[in-house]
C-alpha cells in the first residue's frame, strides 16, 4: 500500500495518537453500550501499539452533539468497556484538549481515552488551532477510523499537518488493501451488485463502477427507477421521478453489462402478513418488495462465474421477512463463490450476517459512507492526509 502503516512506525517509548471509530450505539440515557462491535474492531491496532511499547491516546466522536458537551454522548461507557476488553486500565480524560488533558499523557503501555471530539465545534470545522492542540499531545499519529475517513475533520485530516508521521492503523490498512484490490486492477470477471432504495445515493458509484466491472446487477427499489426509464410497468413501487432521465442515460451507456430484475415479489401494501406474489410485470395496484426467483437464479449464475465481487445494498425490503429472500440468496451466492468479495457496510453487512455467511466474505467494510465514496472513485480526506510510504532502496 502506498500509505504509511502503523507497522512502519518506531513506537517504543513514543506517545501515539490513534483516531478510532468509537461511535457506538448507546441505550437511552447514554450509560450503556448496546453493541461493542466498533470497539472490538479497533483492538488489534491498540494492542499492537501497546505491545510495541507506546503510550496510547485514543480519540473518537460519538453521535451528533453539535459542538456542545452532552453527558448522554460521553465516551465514559466506552472507556469502561475498552478496559474490560484490553484487560488494562483505560484512563478517561475530562476533555480532548487543554492543560488538564496534556498532563495526562500516558506512559509506555498505558492507554488514555479523550472525551468526545465533537463536543468542540472546531473538530467538524477542521480548525487549524484545534488540530495543532490535538497534535501537541503525541509523537505520532495513526488513523484507524475508516468509517470517518470521508470527513475532513481536525482529527481525521487537519492534525496530520502538525505531526511528523501520519500512518494507517491495521483496520484502515485492511480496508484500503481490499477496496484497492477490487477497484484498481480486479481479477476478471468483475461483478458489482448494487441495491438499496435510491439511485441518487449511488449515482457516482454506478458511474465509476461502469468503467470497471464486467457486469452490474441491480436490485432493491433503485431497480424501479431504471425500469421506469425503460417504460416498464412498476405499479406503486418506489421510484425517483427526477432520476428517470439519468437512469435512462446510465442504461444506454452500460448496455448489456447492466442487469435488471426479470421478476419481482409484489404486495398491495407493505405490512406483516401481506399477500405477496411473484410477477414479471408489476400490476398497477402492487409494489415491488424483492427480486423474484428467476432473477435470483440469473444473478447467482453471474456471481458463480465471478473472480471479483463488490456488493453494496440489499435486493429488497430485507428488514421485513419474508421479503429478505432475494438478499439472503445473493449473500449465500457471494459466500459460496471463490472470488475476492468485498461487501459495503450497513444493510449489506446485516444481510451477510443474517444469512450466517459473514465468515465466508473476503472483507466486510466498516465504513458505509466511506466505502461508497471510495467505490465512487472519490479521494477520502482521511486517507489522503496520511504520509506516503517511501519506496525501499535496493
Amino acid at each position: 500500500m502506498p500509505k504509511l502503516s502503523i507497522r512502519d512506525l518506531e513506537l517504543k517509548n513514543k506517545t501515539v495518537f490513534i483516531r478510532v471509530d468509537f461511535n457506538v450505539p448507546l441505550a437511552p440515557g447514554g450509560q450503556e453500550i448496546t453493541s461493542d462491535k466498533r470497539i472490538r474492531a479497533s483492538l488489534p491496532t491498540i494492542q499492537y501499539a501497546l505491545d510495541q511499547g507506546a503510550g496510547v491516546i485514543l480519540a473518537s466522536h460519538l453521535g451528533r452533539p453539535k459542538g456542545k458537551s452532552n453527558p448522554e454522548m460521553s465516551l465514559k461507557p466506552v472507556a469502561a468497556r475498552l478496559a474490560e476488553l484490553l484487560k488494562l486500565p483505560v484512563k478517561m480524560a475530562p476533555d480532548c484538549v487543554g492543560p488538564e488533558v496534556a498532563k495526562m499523557r500516558p506512559k509506555p503501555g498505558e492507554a488514555l481515552l479523550l472525551e468526545n471530539l465533537r463536543f468542540h465545534p472546531e473538530e467538524e470545522n477542521n480548525d487549524p488551532e484545534f488540530s495543532r492542540q490535538l497534535a501537541s499531545l503525541c509523537d505520532a499519529y495513526v488513523n484507524d477510523a475508516f468509517g470517518s475517513a470521508h470527513r475532513a475533520h481536525a482529527s481525521t485530516a487537519g492534525m496530520t499537518k502538525f505531526v511528523p508521521q501520519a500512518a494507517a492503523g491495521l483496520l484502515m490498512d485492511r480496508e484500503l488493501e481490499y477496496l484497492t484490490k477490487v477497484t484498481k486492477n480486479p481479477a476478471r470477471p468483475c461483478v458489482a451488485i448494487l441495491g438499496g432504495a435510491k439511485v441518487s445515493d449511488k449515482i457516482e458509484v454506478i458511474e465509476n463502477l461502469m468503467k470497471l466491472v464486467d457486469q452490474l446487477l441491480i436490485g432493491g427499489a433503485m431497480a424501479y427507477t431504471f425500469m421506469k426509464a425503460q417504460q416498464q410497468a412498476i405499479g406503486k413501487s418506489l421510484v425517483e421521478g427526477d432520476k428517470v432521465d439519468l437512469a435512462r442515460d446510465l442504461l444506454a451507456r452500460a448496455g448489456n453489462r447492466l442487469l435488471l430484475p426479470a421478476d419481482h415479489v409484489v404486495v398491495t401494501e407493505l405490512k406483516a402478513g401481506a399477500d405477496s406474489r411473484v410477477v414479471r410485470e408489476i400490476p398497477d395496484d402492487r409494489m415491488g418488495v424483492d427480486i423474484g426467483p428467476e432473477t435470483i437464479d440469473a444473478y447467482c449464475k453471474v456471481i458463480a462465474q465471478a473472480k471479483t465481487i463488490i456488493w453494496n445494498g440489499p435486493m429488497g425490503v430485507f428488514e421485513k421477512p419474508p421479503f429478505d429472500g432475494g438478499t439472503v440468496a445473493i449473500a449465500k451466492a457471494v459466500a459460496a463463490s471463490s472470488a475476492v468479495s468485498v461487501v459495503g457496510g450497513g444493510d449489506s453487512e446485516k444481510a451477510v450476517k443474517s444469512a450466517g455467511v459473514a465468515d465466508k466474505i473476503s472483507h466486510i467494510s466498516t465504513g458505509g459512507g466511506a466505502s461508497l465514496e471510495f467505490l465512487a472513485g472519490m479521494e477520502l480526506p482521511g486517507v489522503a492526509a496520511l504520509s506516503e510510504r517511501q519506496p525501499s532502496r535496493i
